[in-house]
């Protein structure tokens, strides 16, 4: 934040709100915070619900207890709201760790392939750098790879 912009809160008048309200306002913007908490019946599921359908900036909650996947949507702040699920169920609750396997390019990769992950998901990779340099195949590999694959019409000449 540079010098003017400070000076020019300084100076804005609203009326109706104070100007720790906007700021408030200001810092949180619209997020999407996924989060893995297991649920074993309905309710567990009516448990991880209410404890983040009262916070402030929430505008929508999705529970998916097959997945064991909780989503707010709001103007939040992610780790409040990871802290406040861990607090108010007293489960173990973690960020959402799994992306759809189309966006990771050697899916089935020891560290990226997880059994428990839901159908069509893996691991998030790109948040983990070790595991992120086992998923991506360097450029000698892709052209041992292609080279003696069935897609290749030439090789059948190589062998």
């Amino acid at each position: 934040m540079g010098f003017l912009d400070h000076l020019s809160e300084l100076c804005e008048f609203h009326r109706g709100t104070s100007r720790r309200k906007l700021s408030k306002l200001r810092r949180n913007q619209l997020a999407t915070v996924e989060i893995r908490v297991k649920m074993d019946c309905e309710g567990c599921e009516r448990r991880v619900r209410k404890s983040v359908e009262g916070m402030r900036g929430v505008t929508k909650v999705e529970v998916e207890p097959k997945k064991h996947k909780l989503t707010v949507i709001g103007y939040v702040d992610p780790d409040k709201v990871l802290r406040r699920v861990r607090h108010r169920t007293g489960k173990k609750a973690e960020f959402w760790p799994y992306v759809p396997y189309d966006l990771v390019d050697h899916p089935y990769v020891r560290g990226v392939y997880d059994k428990k992950a839901p159908a069509g998901y893996v691991r998030n990779v790109y948040d983990n750098p070790q595991a992120s340099n086992l998923a991506r195949a360097s450029s000698t590999e892709v052209n041992y790879i292609t080279a003696f694959s069935d897609e290749n019409p030439q090789a059948c000449m190589i062998m």
